[in-house]
């Protein structure tokens, strides 16, 4: 059945919202798998093994930062091709993206597996993490052709509207690797390694899925072999949309490695303390990261249909909800801090709770600098200005090296609370103004054609 959203068309706030409720759900299954290897690593392999998943936090999100934000900006393509009702060129479109993926995922892979060791000690993490941290890095690595298979095929169904298929299969894969993690871990006694297994095969299960239902169901999807050819334009369209939001992740990546960095001179107690608070963060994050996929797409099709008011409209009522995500954010903060630290470990350290506790409760006054970043950023994609995000990236790279050289020594961890807020004003500011920017633009390109 042809699930296929037209966002040029409707309320744009009810639009947004019933798009971004499935993303949402989808998101949150994947926190569950994600924070599944750290809950059962925690509670059957100890503090250390913790801090070590915790450790390896921000050098995956480097290399599938990149990866994802490849496959977004290929979306945005789709999307536009979707909105323009250009059918033959959204299946050229969606063979080059496919190709793309399987080259992308090859480079990836083959340095990061290689050098996964020297990135850690480059990371200073400690030597008695180091073991469980390398063994669980270079199984998530090697992996990279699932993530970005699975990321494809959902940024593919949902450039077209269709945001449930991609959650249903997310679904299943979640549940799958719960159970995997508790075989490989509990039963098998694979340690670290086991649960980077369970995710691996977990995302690539889901990815097959994905891919199965999307060419049996949509008539627009099923390729040919023409359709496959590696056309240059189209290689050079799609690398002209994907690299930049590729690279602006890469770049805020790089600004975590950094703060990771400083994280680990702490020890094995704080860095598993900031794994813990971490991971709440990203499950407050989810309702955001919807919202901004949901504005992506909106932006994309609306673009490619020529409605800039449209557009303008469904920006302010983004602003409204995500309004509503940073105060949900806030209130679960507030209400379940304690209780879902303690998932995370069976007896936690009093030093670890405290270190956890004091990071949470200083980023909770700036969500909605971080809402407000994941809706500007996203829309100015969709827009189809993803260099501009590369200049927002670079600034919060900027921000955490700064906070962490000149802050470190003199405020110890209170630097480590505060790195992140500054980066969200900051990052905030940008993406705000340059979106708001190409609005008054757009607005005076419409009075001078009268």
């Amino acid at each position: 059945m042809n699930k296929t959203k037209d966002m040029t068309v409707g309320s744009p706030t009810k639009t947004i919202f019933f798009f971004s409720v499935p993303v949402l759900l989808g998101t949150l299954f994947q926190q569950i798998y994600n924070m599944a290897d750290t809950i059962i690593v925690g509670q059957f392999l100890g503090e250390d093994a913790l801090a070590a998943v915790g450790a390896t936090g921000s050098t995956v999100y480097l290399v599938i930062g990149f990866a994802s934000g490849l496959t977004q900006g290929c979306g945005i393509l789709v999307s536009q091709a979707f909105g323009g009702h250009r059918l033959n060129e959204l299946k050229k479109v969606v063979g080059t993206a496919l190709l793309l993926t399987v080259v992308f995922s090859v480079i990836l892979t083959i340095p990061t597996v290689s050098f996964s060791r020297q990135i850690l000690l480059a990371l200073h993490t400690p030597s008695n993490v180091l073991l469980y941290a390398h063994e669980y890095l270079r199984v998530i690595f090697g992996g990279i052709l699932c993530t970005m298979a699975y990321n494809i095929a959902a940024s593919i169904l949902r450039s077209l509207g269709d945001s449930r298929t991609p959650l249903y299969f997310l679904i299943l894969s979640s549940f799958l690797n719960i159970v995997l993690d508790i075989f490989f871990i509990a039963t098998l006694h694979m340690g670290t390694a086991g649960a980077a297994w369970a995710t691996v095969l977990s995302q690539g299960i889901s990815a097959l899925l994905c891919f199965w239902y999307m060419f049996h169901n949509y008539n627009n999807l099923r390729l040919s072999i023409r359709d496959l050819y590696p056309d240059p334009y189209r290689i050079l369209c799609m690398i002209q949309s994907g690299i930049p939001m590729a690279l602006n992740q890469t770049v805020t990546a790089f600004g975590i490695m950094i703060l990771q960095s400083g994280i680990n001179q702490f020890g094995s107690s704080v860095m598993a303390a900031y794994t813990a608070a971490s991971k709440l963060e990203s499950l407050v994050m989810q309702p955001m990261i919807a919202l901004g996929s949901g504005i992506s797409t909106y932006c994309a099709q609306n673009i490619g249909a020529r409605k800039t008011k449209r557009i303008f409209a469904g920006v302010r009522s983004t602003m409204l909800l995500s309004l509503g995500a940073a105060i949900l954010g806030m209130a679960l903060y507030g209400i379940a801090s304690k209780a879902i630290l303690r998932i995370f470990l069976s007896d936690p350290s009093p030093e670890m709770v405290h270190y956890a506790l004091q990071y949470l409760y200083t980023s909770v006054w700036f969500l909605l600098f971080l809402a407000w970043i994941f809706l500007f950023r996203n829309a100015l994609v969709g827009l189809g200005n993803g260099l501009i995000t590369i200049i927002g990236g670079v600034a919060e790279l900027l921000c955490r090296f700064l906070c962490i050289h000149f802050l470190l020594q003199p405020f110890g961890f209170w630097c480590i609370c505060l790195t992140n807020p500054i980066t969200w004003i900051v990052a905030c500011s940008l993406f705000c103004g340059f979106y708001f920017r190409w609005e008054h633009q757009q607005k005076h390109c419409s009075k001078s054609a009268r």
